[in-house]
C-alpha cells in the first residue's frame, strides 16, 4: 500500500476530531440536531485551518444513510464515498480554475435536478473569491432562491473580495488561526498514534513554524520525520527549518542585559554558522521578548511552554526594565520587516541587535520621574544637546541592571544651548514671554500643538494659568501636562504648575503663537501672489499665450532656508 501523508491520512472526518474551531461546530451540530439549516454557508479563513474538511463533513451529517445528525457514522456507503472524494452529490468545484461565467451556469442549471443518491445535493465552492464578476452575478439568482434539495458550502481566504451580495446570502463563519499549543497537541496525538519517537522542543519548532496552519504543520511534520530517518530530533528539525535554539536566542539577549557588545557579536557569529533564517531569529527573539514582558507585568504569570528555560526567563526579566524588552521587541520587529533592505540578512540581523544596543539606555540618566523640589527651590539646568546626546550614545557599561517598577524616563533636552543660557524675556507684568518659554522648552509635537494654541493669562503663585478656546481643550490631558509642567520648569529653573482654563473675551486681545504664525504665513503667501501677478513676465504670458496661474501653485519663499 503506498504511504498517505499525513494531512491526509488524519484529516478530520468527524466534528468531535476537529481542532480549535468550537465556535463553527458548535452551530453547525445546533442546526443539524434541530433541522434549522441555512442554504448557503461561507468559510472564511487562512489556509490550512479546516473549511473545506468542516464543508466535507457537513455534507455527510446532510446524507448519511443512518440519518441526518451532527455525528455522522462514517461506515455507511455515502460518508466512505464523501471521505474517498467519489459522492456525486457533493460537487466540489475550484473557483481558481473554472472561473468563467460558463463553469456557474453549469453549475446553475444542475441544481435544479434532484440529488442523485443522497438526501441533498452540496456545492462546495473552494476559493470563491476567484470567480469572475460575471460568474458572481450568473450565481447570485440560485444563491437568493436556491431549490429546496440544494446546500451551498463556501470557501475562502480572502472574504473581502466577495461582493455584498453574495455575502449577504450566506451565514459567514470566520476559522480561527491555531494556537502553538493546539498544533502540538494535534501533532503529538498523531506521533503517538504512529509510534513515531520525537523530542518535545522538535514539536514546539514546527507547531510555531506552522503559523497557525494545522495542514502546514503536518506537511512541515512529514518533512522532519523523512529528514530525521523515522524519528524527530530538536535539532534536525532547526537545521530543517533555519531556526536556532531557544538557549541561542537566551543568550543574546543575556549579551544586551549586560551591555557586552563583544559577546553579543560572538552570539550573532555562532547564530550565523548554521546558516539560519535570519527573519526567522529575530520573531524567536519577539516571542522571547514577549513572554519577559508578561512575566514583569502580569503577577503569577508563568511561561506555558517546555519549563526547562524558566528561571533563565526569569531571571532576564529581573535584569531588564519594561521600557527595555518594549524597545527591543519594536527594533526586532521592525529589523525583521527590513531584512530585504539590508545588504544581506545577516548585516540586516546584526544591524538590529546593534541598535538594541546602541538604544540601550545608559547607567545614570536623567529622571523625568525624580521627586520634584520644593515650591520657590532652584531647578538644575537641562543638560545641553551635546551632553544629552553623549549620554544616549555611549555604550552601555556591562554592569548587572535590576528591574525597576519605575524606571526613569530621559527628560528632553532645551531646544539650543543659547537659548537655555539666557534669561527668559518677559512683559511689564513680570510674565515671561509665552512663545520665547515655548522655544526655551524645546515643545514640540503634541507639546508644542498645545502650548502653541494657548494664551499665558496669569500668574497665581507656581501655577501658569493658560487660555485655551474650547476646541483644543481635549489636548490638556495627562500624561501631557505633567509633562509639560516638567520641562517649563526646568527652563525657568523652578517648579510650576499649569492650569488651562476657556479662551474669554478678555483674551481676545491676546493672541494664541499659532494665530500669529498663521498670520505671517497668510501675509507672506499674500505677498508672494501679488508679486507674482505683478511679474512683467507673467503678464507677458498672460497676454500673448492666454497662461494663467494655477491656483494654490505659489509658495512664499523661505529667506532663512532657502526653501519655498
Amino acid at each position: 500500500m503506498s504511504y498517505q501523508v499525513l494531512a491526509r491520512k488524519w484529516r478530520p472526518r468527524k466534528f468531535a476530531e476537529l481542532v480549535g474551531q468550537e465556535h463553527v461546530v458548535r452551530a453547525l451540530t445546533n442546526a443539524l440536531d434541530t433541522g434549522r439549516m441555512h442554504h448557503a454557508y461561507l468559510f472564511t479563513g487562512t489556509r490550512g485551518v479546516g473549511k473545506t474538511t468542516i464543508a466535507r463533513i457537513f455534507a455527510k451529517s446532510l446524507n448519511c444513510e443512518r440519518g441526518q445528525s451532527a455525528d455522522p457514522c462514517g461506515e455507511c456507503a455515502v460518508c466512505t464515498a464523501v471521505d474517498e472524494g467519489r459522492f456525486v452529490d457533493l460537487l466540489e468545484i475550484d473557483a481558481a480554475s473554472n472561473t468563467g461565467v460558463d463553469d456557474v451556469r453549469e453549475v446553475i442549471e444542475n441544481a435544479q435536478y434532484a440529488p442523485s443518491r443522497g438526501r441533498f445535493k452540496v456545492y462546495l465552492v473552494d476559493e470563491v473569491h476567484m470567480l469572475s464578476k460575471n460568474a458572481f452575478n450568473a450565481l447570485l439568482k440560485t444563491l437568493e432562491e436556491p431549490p429546496p434539495h440544494v446546500k451551498f458550502l463556501l470557501a475562502t481566504t480572502d472574504p473581502q473580495k466577495l461582493p455584498v451580495t453574495v455575502l449577504s446570502r450566506c451565514l459567514k463563519f470566520n476559522l480561527k488561526r491555531l494556537l502553538p499549543e493546539q498544533i502540538s497537541g494535534q501533532m503529538r496525538h498523531i506521533l503517538g498514534a504512529e509510534n513515531i519517537a520525537y523530542e518535545d522542543s522538535a514539536i514546539g519548532e514546527l507547531a510555531r513554524a506552522a503559523d497557525g496552519s494545522l495542514r502546514d504543520g503536518l506537511s512541515l511534520l512529514d518533512q522532519a520525520i523523512a529528514y530525521g530517518g523515522g524519528a524527530l530530533h530538536a535539532d534536525d528539525v532547526r537545521t530543517m527549518l533555519g531556526s536556532v535554539a531557544r538557549g541561542q536566542v537566551l543568550g543574546v539577549l543575556d549579551a544586551l542585559a549586560s551591555g557586552d557588545g563583544e559577546r553579543l557579536l560572538t552570539e550573532c557569529t555562532q547564530i550565523a554558522s548554521y546558516s539560519p533564517d535570519f527573519g526567522g531569529v529575530l520573531d524567536d527573539i519577539a516571542s522571547v521578548l514577549h513572554r519577559l514582558q508578561l512575566i514583569q507585568l502580569i503577577p503569577g504569570y508563568r511561561p506555558d511552554e517546555d519549563g526547562d528555560d524558566d528561571n533563565a526567563l526569569a531571571t532576564l526579566a529581573e535584569r531588564m526594565t519594561p521600557e527595555d524588552v518594549q524597545l527591543y521587541y519594536q527594533i526586532a520587529t521592525s529589523g525583521r520587516r527590513d531584512l530585504a533592505l539590508a545588504p544581506d540578512a545577516r548585516t540586516g540581523f546584526e544591524m538590529a541587535l546593534l541598535r538594541m544596543l546602541a538604544f540601550r539606555p545608559g547607567d545614570g540618566a536623567p529622571s523625568a520621574r525624580a521627586d520634584r523640589p520644593a515650591a520657590g527651590s532652584p531647578v538644575p539646568a537641562p543638560p545641553s544637546p551635546r551632553q544629552a546626546a553623549a549620554a544616549t550614545a555611549r555604550p552601555a557599561v556591562a554592569t548587572e541592571r535590576r528591574h525597576d517598577p519605575a524606571p526613569p524616563v530621559r527628560a528632553e533636552p532645551a531646544s539650543s544651548p543659547a537659548i537655555a543660557a539666557a534669561p527668559v524675556a518677559r512683559d511689564a507684568s513680570g510674565l515671561p514671554n509665552w512663545e520665547s518659554l515655548i522655544e526655551r522648552a524645546g515643545l514640540r509635537g503634541p507639546f508644542g500643538l498645545l502650548a502653541q494654541n494657548a494664551v499665558l493669562r496669569e500668574r497665581d503663585g507656581q501655577t501658569l494659568v493658560l487660555a485655551l478656546q474650547p476646541a483644543h481643550m481635549s489636548l490638556a490631558v495627562e500624561p501631557m501636562v505633567s509633562q509639560m509642567e516638567e520641562r517649563i520648569g526646568q527652563a525657568l529653573g523652578e517648579r510650576i504648575r499649569l492650569r488651562f482654563v476657556n479662551h474669554s473675551q478678555s483674551d481676545a486681545a491676546a493672541e494664541t503663537p499659532a494665530a500669529r504664525a498663521a498670520q505671517v504665513r497668510d501675509s507672506a503667501q499674500a505677498a508672494a501672489e501679488q508679486s507674482i501677478a505683478d511679474d512683467p513676465v507673467v503678464q507677458s504670458m498672460k497676454r500673448e499665450f492666454g497662461a494663467r496661474v494655477v491656483p494654490q501653485s505659489v509658495k512664499p519663499f523661505d529667506n532663512e532656508s532657502g526653501a519655498v
